[in-house]
């Protein structure tokens, strides 16, 4: 299927609509198909790029990238199902409980603020390979720790790399991607994302069921909760390996200097032709002769940020505000709070899983159609209303003695909103905030670019996170998802005033 979906899109490239470009402000402006006329008498056909490009190369450079993604995605999947079992080793309360769950975003916070200037210096794919590194480790040491402070650090270790790879995976996949299926290929890292939570949720369900309880003892007498942790050294080390035989990313060698390495990749993955008109535009799209660096995001007239950061920013920030993480951390905690058990309650998860990777498919099948912005916008109205039947559903349910609440005959209207809500999410927000990110910014700022949006990507995630078992225990979970409802509303409006269309343009057109 995406070989096929690789042919289509090579064939419909879009030679007479308008382009944006973006100016020293961040503002983008538009440039007609007449302006663009003479531009397109030198440019290659999209027959001749189709002839010259290595398809093959450039797909297998984007699912090794995915990888990381896929990572990513355990990574934080995986702590969904072992929450009773550091309760239970770790003598936690829900403050305590919330920080062991929350501590890898801060790594993630760290992670996603250093790659992206790191990976201006020493290149995208040396970040990954250390990424990987960091999720062996953190793998390994969070479930053979005995304590809240060892597991905190090893947690935090992971969320360097799942911080380097959220942030590293999409730019790396979009440098080597052509413009007219590039949306489609980023999307695969939002695919890899829901997968590997999906593959996370499995394995916490199929070791919590043998076991008899996650809490329960399994093979070698460990508990199951740890070896939920272990399993993720398989894929790990398979990211490790793989990322052996991929190549830099030619624009970040073009930025440091490294003209013929960067001539030499164009080539490979896209023929000779082809790769000298790309180094010019790369060369062209660097603003000036200097490393990159945070003041390149101001703007250098009034020094004030460019308005393209604040759109990254926000971006990064409402992924958040609507709650996600509170389905992809808590999940089994969630459900068990109305009433399932915690086989119920993992089952759950998985099913939400699958919707998640099915939304992702349509949305890779998709984007470079529709473009970004209306998937974004349909996404914040359906988890809107989505999470307005959730907050209703909560706020109309029965309590049991223990706090518990019983929702009786809104139990089927919770569920399948909830699962309509990562449904939307999964559709819009998930994938394609990576996608623009990753596209978004001009060369010469990707990496600071990414480094501050990744920060406040993973700073409002460990807000999210941290907070929620507090307003479980506070305002309950209609009040909490109410919170989240209002965060879906708000970003309705961010994307209809803010939020620009990149599908179809060049990197080197974002200037």
């Amino acid at each position: 299927m995406l070989a096929t979906r690789l042919r289509l899109f090579r064939n419909h490239a879009d030679t007479n609509s308008q382009s944006s470009r973006i100016d020293n402000k961040g503002r983008f402006q538009v440039q007609t198909a007449t302006q663009q006329g003479s531009a397109a008498m030198t440019s290659p056909t999209s027959e001749d790029h189709s002839q010259a490009e290595n398809s093959g190369l450039i797909l297998f450079i984007s699912l090794v990238a995915t990888i990381g993604g896929f990572l990513f995605g355990f990574d934080s999947g995986v702590i969904n199902g072992t929450v009773d079992g550091l309760q239970q080793a770790f003598q936690s309360q829900s403050v305590g409980t919330g920080f062991n769950v929350a501590s890898m975003l801060l790594g993630c916070a760290a992670g996603a603020y250093f790659a992206g200037r790191l990976a201006d210096r020493y290149g995208r794919r040396t970040l990954l390979r250390w990424a990987a590194v960091f999720f062996i480790v953190s793998a390994w040491g969070s479930g053979i720790a005995d304590g809240s402070v060892e597991f905190v650090i090893y947690r935090i270790l992971g969320g360097f790399a799942v911080g380097a790879a959220s942030v590293i995976s999409p730019a790396y996949i979009a440098e080597v991607a052509p413009a007219r299926y590039r949306g489609m290929l980023s999307s695969l890292q939002q695919i890899a994302i829901i997968f590997g939570l999906f593959m996370a949720f499995v394995s916490n369900y199929l070791l919590a069921n043998y076991a008899g309880a996650s809490t329960q003892s399994l093979w070698l007498d460990f508990a199951a909760w740890r070896w939920m942790f272990w399993i993720e050294l398989l894929p790990a080390s398979v990211f490790l390996l793989m990322l052996l035989f991929i190549p830099e990313s030619p624009r970040y060698l073009l930025l440091t200097g490294r003209q013929a390495d960067g001539e030499k990749v164009l080539h490979t993955l896209f023929g000779e032709r082809c790769a000298q008109k790309k180094v010019a535009e790369i060369q062209r799209s660097l603003q000036a002769n200097h490393a990159p660096r945070l003041s390149d995001l101001r703007d250098p007239t009034t020094g004030k940020l460019r308005t393209l950061v604040w759109v990254g920013l926000g971006l990064a920030t409402f992924q958040q505000l609507v709650g996600i993480n509170v389905v992809f951390y808590y999940g089994a905690v969630l459900w068990q709070a109305v009433g399932f058990s915690e086989a119920d309650a993992l089952l759950i998860n998985v099913i939400s899983g699958a919707i998640s990777i099915l939304a992702c498919v349509l949305t890779l099948l998709v984007i470079d159609k529709i473009g970004r912005k209306p998937l974004l916008l349909w996404g914040s109205v359906g988890m809107f209303i989505t999470l307005a039947l959730l907050v209703y559903a909560f706020a109309n349910a029965a309590q049991d003695e223990n706090g518990n609440l019983l929702l009786g005959d809104y139990g089927t209207l919770a569920l399948v909103s909830a699962n309509a809500y990562v449904f939307f999410f999964n559709l819009s927000w998930g994938p394609v905030m990576w996608v623009m990110l990753g596209e978004m910014f001009p060369n010469q700022i990707r990496g600071v670019g990414l480094a501050v949006s990744g920060l406040a990507q993973w700073l409002c995630n460990f807000l999210i996170t941290m907070t929620f078992p507090l307003l479980l225990t506070g305002i309950g979970l209609a009040g909490a998802y109410g919170l989240y409802a209002l965060g879906a509303l708000l970003s309705i409006a961010f994307v209809l005033k803010l939020v620009h269309e990149t599908k179809g343009k060049e990197l080197e057109e974002m200037q």
